[in-house]
């Protein structure tokens, strides 16, 4: 695959970037992959907190298309994903961590599309349903109508809410992290602050994490930890990669990074993104192209606020 990594990450919250890391990144090789794939990508882009919030913005106000079908959208590419990192055969489970703001309307939407699929599917909610708002609070009446089972994080012992959960629902096969988008600027807060290390205990035990936009607890615009943070074994992107991504210590964190197409008009991207330089000597450290497949695990912001 064009672009992998060499590495699957630190298995330290804290840990120092591994400098194994390595990756290669062939221009035209990439722009092939994405037109087997059927999209006209030609130069990856690259995006900072200011210029999603006018990725959002201009969405609206040039081409009327509001957040809900972005959120749509882009909880959809994230099921697509998650079904791609689940074993190939058999019975599968996923838990769905969302947090009250768009990241984890994105979270309650693939929740969704999982189980028409089949699959079975828990929600845990970092925050009381009343805190939910707009689009993710719209999401959350939805799944709460079909009734896919959800426990309310516990805000005094997170880590035991998680574990009440593996016991009673067994340990699950992936693990979606839509707690905190690219918004997060400041240290990570409690509960969260603890429930992420008990997340990451889960996947040392065995289960895949999937970040949703960018692993909570990472600096999107640095690409360092804000105290705790999410290990994922992939990233979806929205839209292009996050200027995080391009830094050395976010490696630790971000596992395989997929760039997911979200409906966003071409001409707002390309205008709104800076490219990525197609020489790996001008920039050492740039991501990779969006991936060709999402089979080789295990039998295999866009918007700006948390």
């Amino acid at each position: 695959m064009a672009g992998r990594r060499s590495n699957r990450g630190s298995d330290s919250s804290h840990g120092a970037p591994d400098p194994s890391w390595s990756l290669s990144f062939d221009a035209e090789l990439a722009a092939e992959l994405a037109a087997e794939m059927g999209h006209r990508v030609t130069t990856p882009r690259l995006f900072d907190r200011e210029s999603l919030r006018r990725v959002d913005r201009e969405a609206l106000s040039l081409y009327a298309m509001p957040l809900l079908i972005l959120m749509e959208n882009a909880g959809r590419a994230v099921a697509e994903i998650a079904m791609d990192m689940l074993p190939p055969s058999g019975h599968a489970s996923v838990l769905i961590v969302c947090g009250p703001g768009n990241n984890g309307g994105d979270g309650l939407v693939a929740a969704r599309h999982l189980h028409n699929a089949g699959i079975d599917v828990h929600l845990l909610l970092t925050a009381p349903g009343e805190q939910f708002r707009g689009e993710a609070a719209t999401n959350l009446a939805i799944v709460r109508a079909m009734k896919i089972p959800e426990s309310s994080l516990d805000a005094g012992s997170p880590a035991v809410t998680l574990r009440a959960m593996t016991q009673k629902h067994g340990s699950p096969d992936l693990i979606i992290d839509a707690i905190a988008g690219t918004g997060l600027t400041g240290a990570v807060r409690e509960p969260v602050a603890s429930l992420i290390p008990a997340i990451n205990e889960l996947r040392k035990s065995g289960a895949s994490v999937l970040c949703v936009d960018s692993p909570s607890g990472l600096d999107a615009d640095t690409g360092e930890s804000l105290g705790q943070t999410i290990i994922g074994d992939a990233t979806i992107s929205f839209v292009g990669y996050k200027r995080g991504f391009t830094s050395l210590s976010a490696q630790n964190f971000l596992g395989e990074v997929v760039v997911a197409d979200i409906g966003v008009p071409r001409e707002l991207v390309e205008r709104l993104g800076q490219p990525l330089e197609a020489d790996p000597a001008e920039a050492p450290d740039q991501p990779p192209p969006p991936a060709p497949s999402r089979g080789d695990r295990r039998g295999a912001s866009r918007r700006s606020e948390p």
